[in-house]
């Protein structure tokens, strides 16, 4: 019975470590620059917001990242978006587009451009 308990808080200590350092794991702003203009830029506008070349022929408009409505979203939040894409929007999804890292790149680099708010 205790080697079961060793090996069962073994086990959530090798867990719980990774999750905390996947919490941790950060993008590389220069290299999210790089995705983004090819990537996003001609939505999102290369101030990122929203003005892009291409955002004037959109029915539903591209996020304004500038805005206090996406600066108040959380890193997890805007990742779920650049992965998944949003529903009846041209926005659309880019995992198996983008690896994992090209996507908490672009993260960092908007980031990097416009500051998270947080709200009280």
């Amino acid at each position: 019975m205790r080697t079961f308990s060793v090996i069962c808080a073994l086990g959530l200590v090798i867990l719980g470590s990774s999750w905390a350092a996947g919490q941790t794991a950060r993008g590389n702003p220069d290299a999210g620059q790089a995705v983004y203009e090819k990537q996003c830029l001609r939505c999102h506008g290369s101030k990122l917001d929203g003005k892009g070349p291409d955002s004037q022929d959109l029915i539903v408009r591209p996020a304004n990242l500038q805005s206090q409505a996406s600066r108040t979203k959380t890193d997890w939040e805007l990742l779920v978006t650049i992965s998944n894409g949003v529903l009846f929007s041209p926005m659309h999804g880019f995992r198996g587009k983008l690896t994992d890292q090209q996507m908490l790149d672009v993260l960092s680099y908007i980031r990097s451009v416009v500051p998270s708010e947080t709200v009280s």
